[in-house]
């Protein structure tokens, strides 16, 4: 038995069977870089690679990562974040773990990843992959440290070998080691003014654009991370898709009086690969006091280097910012720095058939779920939506999904976006309130695994519902709101009730019978032309001298199907000159409903509440899709308003 193996005392250390020295822990689908390697590869304890090994160097500045053979750069840059947090270093990897040396030792070590609202525990052996006597993946940069290469490992197992890690988000890697939340933020030109504000469900990513002064109240205790999509000018050397650290930035004034905003960034390379102004010897420093640009230099470590805010914006594509964490556990606002100590989380799922109503574009819209969120007092929000990964392989920590790989455009997530509307109360039509324009929303759906609403709330009540951008996406997912005021979350399990009649007054009602049959009355939403086909219902609203403000009207549609074979179902109301026999193409092309029970939904029955003036109306229910074949009643409800008697 090798060495390494065992300890002095002949007791063998501990020996990973869930992750084994073997080519299924390194690699998935021999697709990256690293395939070249099989064979080449054996795995070492740290005491066979160096005399001393220990956890952390006593120079704090050596314990940062350098990058090996492997590109997770973007994990690496999240590691570094745990440098500048002790609280969060100690729940990642909890200390006084017997190391090399002590009689407790074990050759095993465990560490913690947040997953899915919970920290999960994963325990590694201290084997690592080398070629020859070297650490083939990510170091410290100390030689006897290992905390890096463990950490790695232990988020290798995780995810299920080492070329799973191989490309991924600076954000998810801060959320797993955080439990916090992270946001991309664009750098470059993401469209007009008038284009950030439109409305419109898409599957493209829309991200915001960043000015630094945003962070300001922050930057010493957030996480920053920068990106770059190519391989532009100065930072030819790094290549497509690399991602670095910002580690500070300060404003500095020049020796003309006028101040420029310097930022010092980490390569994980462990090298410098900049060329600008504010090399080593470049022309910027000499705009400087000497002795203060001296005093810049002297702050670079290995793979570190400076560079101003116009380079940084033309150089980079976004940065990622990971919001602050008090040992509380608290997060702060990224705007104001004041404290989110209010928390609340759910679990749901989309559900193919239930649940998965895809966007707003969708008339299964309102079958999403949906959640309550009252706001006691005003303050800043903070709500995510975070999906579940779809893992691409079975071991302990990661669940299979099977899909269509040649369907699968974004291989781990759905495009997903989240949309709030503010009621006034707990009772409401839901078909009416989705009619509005929500009061906050993500705007695009997004391909992300999670994605952040932030605002300034007044009290109330608050309709969350998030969605995935196509129908019948199935996943998992997690709804967490932070706020600086108190606030409430609760999951809505059945749909809201419309509105209905007050209790004063006399109702009348009138019932109808209809059908919809494919290829004569089946025409389907006001999508398709053949929408006229559809069966209309007459009726008259009365001028009354009791009203003032028009008639309450309460029109309901119930298709006859079973639950389990629903189609999705709604209705228009138009106003018209006279009574008709039958609705005209006219009306339909050329006049807009004055009331819509719409988006279409998968229930036995739909209603809308709504007070129209005098005059003669016709009502068109539909199914969604033309040729949909089902029978239907249709009631109509009108308050009667009778005049006082004289003689009471």
């Amino acid at each position: 038995m090798n060495i390494g193996n065992t300890l002095c005392s002949g007791t063998p250390l501990f020996e990973d069977l869930d992750f084994p020295c073997t080519d299924a822990s390194l690699f998935f689908d021999s697709s990256t870089p690293i395939a070249r390697l099989q064979g080449e590869l054996i795995w070492r304890r740290p005491q066979e690679i160096c005399p001393s090994p220990t956890l952390f160097p006593t120079n704090i500045s050596l314990a940062h990562a350098k990058q090996g053979l492997l590109g997770d750069c973007w994990f690496l840059c999240a590691c570094s974040f745990l440098l500048k947090n002790q609280q969060l270093l100690n729940k990642v990897l909890p200390p006084d773990q017997p190391q090399w040396g002590n009689g407790r030792y074990r050759g095993s070590f465990q560490f913690r990843f947040w997953q899915q609202g919970d920290w999960t525990e994963v325990t590694i052996d201290d084997r690592l992959p080398c070629i020859g006597s070297a650490l083939c993946f990510s170091r410290c940069h100390s030689p006897s440290a290992f905390w890096v290469a463990l950490l790695e490992k232990a988020y290798a197992k995780l995810h299920g070998s080492y070329e799973h890690l191989w490309a991924g988000q600076v954000a998810e890697a801060l959320v797993d080691l955080t439990g916090g939340v992270a946001e991309r933020w664009s750098l470059g030109d993401i469209g007009s003014e008038e284009e950030r504000r439109t409305e419109q469900d898409s599957d493209q990513v829309g991200r915001k654009k960043l000015d630094l002064s945003l962070l300001s109240h922050v930057k010493n205790d957030c996480a920053l991370s920068c990106s770059t999509h190519a391989s532009p000018g100065e930072l030819g050397e790094v290549g497509q898709y690399h991602a670095l650290i910002v580690m500070e930035w300060e404003d500095v004034k020049k020796v003309s009086g006028s101040e420029v905003r310097l930022l010092r960034i980490r390569n994980p390379w462990g090298r410098c690969c900049w060329g600008g102004a504010w090399t080593q010897s470049g022309a910027g420093w000499s705009s400087l006091d000497p002795d203060y640009a001296a005093h810049l230099k002297s702050r670079l470590a290995e793979g570190e280097f400076w560079l101003d805010e116009t380079e940084f914006m033309s150089q980079f594509d976004d940065i990622t910012v990971g919001y602050p964490i008090t040992e509380e556990g608290h997060l702060k606002s990224l705007c104001t720095g004041n404290l989110l100590s209010h928390q609340h989380h759910l679990a749901s799922r989309w559900i193919k058939g239930f649940s998965a109503g895809g966007s707003r574009n969708s008339s299964s819209y309102s079958s999403n779920p949906k959640f309550w969120l009252k706001v006691c007092e005003r303050g800043e929000v903070l709500i995510s939506l975070l999906q579940y990964r779809k893992w691409r392989n079975s071991t302990k920590y990661a669940q299979t999904l099977q899909e269509d790989s040649k369907n699968m455009k974004h291989q781990h997530y759905r495009a997903i976006a989240l949309h709030m509307w503010k009621v006034e109360k707990k009772r409401f039509s839901l078909n009416r309130m989705l009619n509005k324009v929500p009061c906050a929303s993500t705007h695009c759906h997004a391909y992300e695994r999670e994605v952040i609403l932030y605002r300034q709330l007044d009290p109330g009540y608050y309709l969350l519902i998030p969605s995935t951008y196509q129908p019948g996406a199935e996943t998992r997912f997690l709804i967490r709101v932070f706020s600086t005021s108190s606030t409430s979350l609760s999951a809505l399990k059945n749909p809201a009730p419309s509105l209905p009649p007050t209790a004063d007054g006399e109702w009348e009602t009138t019932y109808f019978r209809g059908s919809w049959v494919e290829g004569k009355t089946a025409g389907g939403s006001r999508n398709f032309l053949s929408y006229g086909q559809n069966p209309c219902f007459f009726f008259t609203v009365c001028n009354e001298p009791a009203v003032t403000s028009g008639v309450n009207v309460k029109v309901t549609l119930h298709q006859i199907r079973p639950d389990t074979d629903l189609h999705p179902i709604g209705f228009h109301v138009f106003k018209v000159s006279r009574v008709f026999g039958r609705l005209s193409q006219t009306i339909i092309r050329d006049q807009d409903p004055v009331a819509s029970c719409v988006p279409h939904c998968y229930t036995q029955d739909v209603s809308l509440a709504c007070t129209l003036p005098p005059g003669c109306y016709t009502v068109v229910p539909s199914t969604y899709q033309p040729d949909c074949s089902s029978s239907f009643t249709l009631s109509l409800a009108r308050r009667i308003h009778r005049l006082p008697s004289p003689f009471l």
